[in-house]
């Protein structure tokens, strides 16, 4: 019992630093994590084991910041921010939901934060280049990210993990998920029209001078956007093709920046200073803390208790898996309330397979897991990667400005995901 108190006391004074910004959000989980080894709620050895089990998450990041950072000295973001500024005409609003289209799709055959790697920069560049506030431009591609995750089984690693548990394949998530994430992105749409779309004016002669703009004039270094490009498009279809070929996403990121570092013949020590370090260093603290909260076993506690309330009652149960997912991910991340919660699902599958498709657990932790996403910037490596890109171009996003637009759209759409599982699957 004291081990879970002091467990709690730390994880709540640490997510107390992030709201209210009294320490850089990466100090403040990297202290989180070791306070918990300090004090005995983990060891050493235990500790680097959770940061080893998510190893991919860090290196996968590593690889695609490296490329990111090569192919932005080509000027290919600047190019394509003036073409799409130009197809939709400066029109601010039509601007926000084609990059948004854009990322929801990529998302989905992607993994999400590779996406926001890509479009948080081009969105940035748009939002200076109509003289409009970046803040929901880069959300709304946040949403859009985590929104077209949720679409299939490789649209986000919670997938990959629910997929695993759940022994289901790439069309049961097309089938069973890509439904709500079609839902989803349109409730998304209408919500961010109501609250920044109508507001957002453009001048006309902006607009014209937008128009007026030479995109060719941005693109520099021809051969290094050759050899990005070639390298990019590798990548991404090793990345498609990794169910099949089974290399691992991590290894191909790694294997692409490392053959472009070559080619490019760049130094290491230069590319190495792009590195979005203290992203990495957030998660690293965010892993050892999660694994302490672990360790107090508060959540196999709230895992039985989940089993004792909903017992005999199917339906409701298929809703707690929901939202308690959507609840848990929103503090511990979707990648590890998917892990854990998929334990709490073997464990009710024996009680519940009389009464119905116990499938819908999964279709439950999926949609809470994804949807879950977007409410604080904890929720998923999208958010801190996208805050972090945010930042280091000048747009701050504090924890409450996040939540207090993060937590409408997650709340909306979860709603949305409920009342399909009910009229589909009750």
């Amino acid at each position: 019992m004291l081990q879970l108190i002091v467990g709690l006391l730390i994880f709540i004074f640490v997510f107390f630093l992030i709201i209210t910004e009294k320490v850089p959000s990466v100090l403040a989980t990297m202290g989180g994590g070791l306070a918990m080894a300090l004090v005995g709620l983990l060891n050493e050895e235990q500790a680097l084991e959770a940061v080893a089990s998510r190893l991919e998450i860090i290196f996968l990041l590593i690889g695609m910041m490296i490329v990111v950072h090569l192919i932005s000295e080509t000027g290919v973001f600047q190019w394509f921010a003036i073409r799409v500024a130009q197809i939709v005409r400066g029109e601010p609003f039509a601007l926000i939901v084609l990059l948004s289209v854009v990322t929801a799709i990529c998302s989905a055959f992607l993994d999400n934060v590779t996406t926001i790697l890509l479009m948080a920069p081009v969105s940035i560049l748009l939002a200076e280049q109509l003289k409009q506030k970046p803040f929901p431009f880069i959300m709304t591609e946040i949403m859009a990210a985590n929104i077209g995750g949720s679409a299939t089984l490789i649209g986000d690693p919670t997938q990959l993990i629910i997929g695993n548990e759940g022994k289901l394949g790439f069309n049961d998530f097309i089938i069973n998920t890509a439904p709500v994430s079609i839902l989803a992105f349109i409730s998304l749409m209408v919500t961010v029209y109501i609250l920044y779309g109508r507001k957002m004016i453009v001048s006309r002669d902006l607009k014209a001078r937008i128009m007026d703009l030479d995109a060719s004039r941005s693109l520099r270094n021809m051969s290094l956007l050759k050899q990005s490009g070639t390298i990019f498009v590798l990548i991404i279809t090793g990345f498609i093709m990794n169910n099949f070929i089974d290399k691992g996403l991590a290894i191909i990121a790694l294997s692409g920046a490392t053959a472009l570092i070559i080619l490019a013949k760049k130094k290491p020590e230069d590319i190495f200073k792009h590195v979005e370090w203290d992203t990495l260093f957030f998660f690293i603290g965010l892993f050892i803390m999660i694994k302490g909260v672990e360790e107090t076993h508060l959540i196999d506690l709230l895992g039985e208790k989940i089993v004792n309330i909903t017992e005999g009652n199917f339906n409701f149960a298929v809703m707690l898996i929901t939202w308690v997912s959507a609840l848990f991910t929103s503090v511990i991340g979707n990648v590890a309330n998917a892990a854990t919660v998929s334990k709490i699902i073997h464990v009710m599958t024996p009680s519940f397979q009389s009464l119905g498709d116990v499938k819908v657990f999964w279709w439950g932790l999926s949609l809470g897991s994804c949807l879950g996403g977007n409410a604080t910037i904890l929720a998923s490596a999208t958010n801190v990667v996208a805050v972090a890109a945010a930042a280091k171009a000048g747009c701050k996003i504090s924890f409450v400005e996040f939540v207090k637009f993060g937590a409408i759209i997650s709340i909306q759409t979860l709603v949305i995901a409920s009342a399909y599982i009910w009229l589909r699957y009750l």
